[in-house]
């Protein structure tokens, strides 16, 4: 198959450069390389030599395809020598102004109707356009690192490009074997966009010192299916690459306080405290290795109380079944007895709420999230309020913990932890359709192969139920007062017509 772009020209030879270089020689396009560092192309090329070797050695290339893909990569001693190239990429530094320039000076180079393409990852495609003559040659080619295995890829539309370079663009992209995903060109684009309230949200909650750094990574992991928990992956993309990228995302929003950042990181990236790579984030690192404290064990309790459970509780009868499933001996009086273990089950409320206003005795008050399907998870999530009684709170955990199944107790939050993470990620993602930014469906792909996420957010959204969101969404702006939590209208209407949250408008 002829790819869509003959010769293809890459600026800046560092590890994304490279691997957008090997995609393009892979798809059947001469690549040329060109950097301003001495040596840097000559030994970029030799980097894809080791990597198609690598490949032969592993039986996943033909000897004879890795000799064709070398003899397609050629180096550019001046910039000039990118002429003949239909396509041209940049990788360079993150800098508004350096890439202007460079655009400026390749537009004089190669011809009319030759495609010129950014991967920033966090500047406006229409900004560095500005400057050009022929703005709508330019578009946003957004890879993530390591580029052959990060199989998504943004193609963005400044204000003036031209919707041909787009479709060659993204036509160019499968032939690479990625998928790709359009977006408008807004402040971090679909991914590092969606990815705003995994962090943040959980920085939120550490700083209210509902649980510590560990748990709250346990919790995300084990009820919701992260393969990582934030502080985790904060800890393996270090603080010094998204503290600066939270801060970005919020200012180019003009204070938007969905996006808004948390003094804990930049506390920490001041103090050099940035992760993995140093050693020390979150977590201390021995030999690479991270040192996790080991998760609390459930206490031993001689006499369990009865239980009574609250009769707003969400997913009440499941929460009898399992409570049944455990050998608790449940209490079904209006009222608690004197000596009962009180559970409520919010959605989005904290439980000093519910228990001030359904007149609960408050010190023998305990939470427990119920807002998954209890067999679906494998953790359980308890939580006390400042009144709760040591007893009762011990009491909770060994009940919760008698069939083997890993429990946390946290102090108390609307939401809880993953209530709240899990609602600001949907409401973030929906209002990203709200704003036309992409398609429900290629945020959902884009953000599940750029991210890891176990689903998309809409995906997450419908399985908890939209519904189920918005009220957890309005408890939390009740408990917190923020407008960070305010509902967005797609997820607002959706949820009050009953509709999947990727039904579009006809």
């Amino acid at each position: 198959m002829q790819p869509i772009f003959l010769h293809t020209g890459i600026v800046g030879t560092g590890a994304m450069g490279r691997g957008i270089a090997q995609m393009a020689a892979q798809a059947g396009s001469q690549v040329w390389l060109f950097d301003v560092q001495a040596g840097a192309a000559e030994a970029a090329r030799a980097a894809l030599q080791g990597t198609w070797q690598t490949l032969v050695g592993k039986n996943r290339m033909e000897a004879s395809q890795m000799e064709d893909c070398l003899a397609r990569v050629h180096l550019a001693g001046a910039l000039t020598d990118l002429a003949p190239c239909d396509l041209v990429v940049e990788a360079i530094v993150e800098r508004l102004d350096v890439k202007q320039r460079l655009f400026a000076d390749l537009e004089a180079i190669v011809q009319p109707d030759a495609v010129l393409a950014t991967n920033t990852s966090s500047l406006s495609v229409t900004s560095i356009g500005a400057a050009l003559k022929r703005p709508a040659q330019l578009a946003g080619y957004h890879f993530f690192n390591p580029v052959p295995l990060m199989k998504v890829v943004e193609v963005i539309a400044g204000l003036k490009t031209s919707a041909t370079v787009c479709q060659r663009l993204t036509d160019y992209t499968r032939q690479f074997g990625h998928t790709p995903v359009s977006a408008q060109d807004t402040p971090g684009f679909i991914v590092n966009h969606a990815g705003r309230g995994y962090g943040t949200e959980a920085l939120r909650v550490v700083g209210e010192r509902v649980a510590d750094f560990a748990t709250i990574d346990r919790i995300l992991k084990d009820q919701m299916g992260f393969k990582l928990g934030p502080f985790e992956l904060m800890d393996l993309t270090a603080l010094d690459v998204s503290h600066p990228v939270m801060e970005s995302i919020y200012h180019q929003y003009f204070e938007e306080p969905r996006y808004r950042p948390s003094v804990i990181t930049a506390q920490r990236l001041a103090g050099g405290v940035v992760g993995k790579k140093v050693g020390e984030g979150f977590y201390a690192y021995d030999k690479g290795v991270a040192q996790v404290p080991a998760d609390v064990a459930a206490p031993t309790v001689a006499e369990l109380p009865p239980v009574w459970v609250s009769p707003k509780a969400a997913r009440r009868a499941e929460l009898y079944q399992l409570l049944k499933d455990l050998g608790a001996h449940i209490e079904t009086a209006a009222a608690p007895s004197a000596a009962a273990l009180i559970l409520v089950a919010p959605l989005g409320l904290d439980v000093t709420t519910l228990a001030a206003v359904e007149r609960l005795d408050a010190s023998r008050t305990v939470g427990i999230d119920m807002m998954l399907d209890d067999a679906s998870t494998r953790r359980r999530v308890l939580a006390t309020n400042p009144a709760t009684r040591a007893d009762m709170r011990d009491a909770a955990h060994a009940l919760f913990a008698s069939d083997g199944k890993a429990v946390s107790v946290v102090r108390d939050s609307g939401g809880f932890v993953t209530q709240r993470v899990v609602a600001t990620i949907v409401n973030i993602a929906t209002d990203m359709c709200q704003q036309g930014i992409c398609s429900p469906a290629d945020l959902d792909v884009a953000v599940t192969l750029g991210l890891g996420y176990p689903m998309g957010p809409l995906a997450m959204g419908d399985r908890i139920g939209p519904t189920n969101l918005l009220e957890i969404l309005f408890n939390l702006q009740t408990v917190y007062g923020d407008p960070r939590y305010r509902p967005s209208p797609w997820l607002r209407r959706r949820g009050a017509l009953g509709l999947s949250l990727t039904h579009e408008e006809a």
